[in-house]
């Protein structure tokens, strides 16, 4: 298979392109989903000895998720590690101590370009309010697990699954 033409169908918050690919002597239309790029972390508070978890409204649910933290890569410049860094600080108001990668995937490669990087993050120091950013419509809940509720949570986002998996691997 092999793309031979894009167009763009829509570019608001996210992006829809649409693929022509050769598939042989077929021609075929595709859509693309381009969210753009993402980060998520499995935040463990090595004080309260609490793996932390935000609570929001998320648009494809149409439900409030809870979930790891995670935001997209849309500062100039900023590489994954320095973006999860800054999204830990502005949703829970910690600052990193540890940070370590686990694994960067496509999130449903069928139909979507979005990449994220997965990381488990060490935090000790609450030196903001968290929440999220205002002036980007967030309104983040904080939420504290035990170890014991991380594992009995029915979890419903698949970065968050993913990392609870590795939680309990480990």
């Amino acid at each position: 298979m092999n793309i031979t033409d894009r167009k763009i169908l829509h570019d608001g918050f996210y992006k829809l392109t649409q693929l022509l690919v050769q598939d042989g002597d077929q021609q075929l239309k595709r859509e693309r989903f381009e969210p753009g790029q993402a980060v998520g972390a499995l935040v463990f508070d090595t004080q309260k000895q609490r793996y932390i978890f935000v609570r929001q409204f998320r648009v494809g649910a149409e439900a409030e998720v809870l979930e790891i933290p995670a935001g997209m890569l849309d500062k100039a410049g900023e590489n994954p590690e320095d973006a999860m860094r800054r999204e830990i600080q502005e949703e829970l108001g910690y600052e990193v101590d540890q940070i370590t990668f686990i694994r960067n995937f496509y999130s449903s490669p069928g139909g979507s370009a979005e990449q994220l990087w997965l990381y488990y993050a060490e935090v000790s120091r609450q030196t903001g309010a968290g929440g999220g950013v205002a002036d980007e419509n967030e309104n983040i809940d904080v939420v504290y697990l035990s170890y014991d509720e991380l594992v009995a949570e029915p979890w419903e986002d698949a970065k968050t699954l993913i990392a609870v998996q590795w939680a309990q691997l480990r």
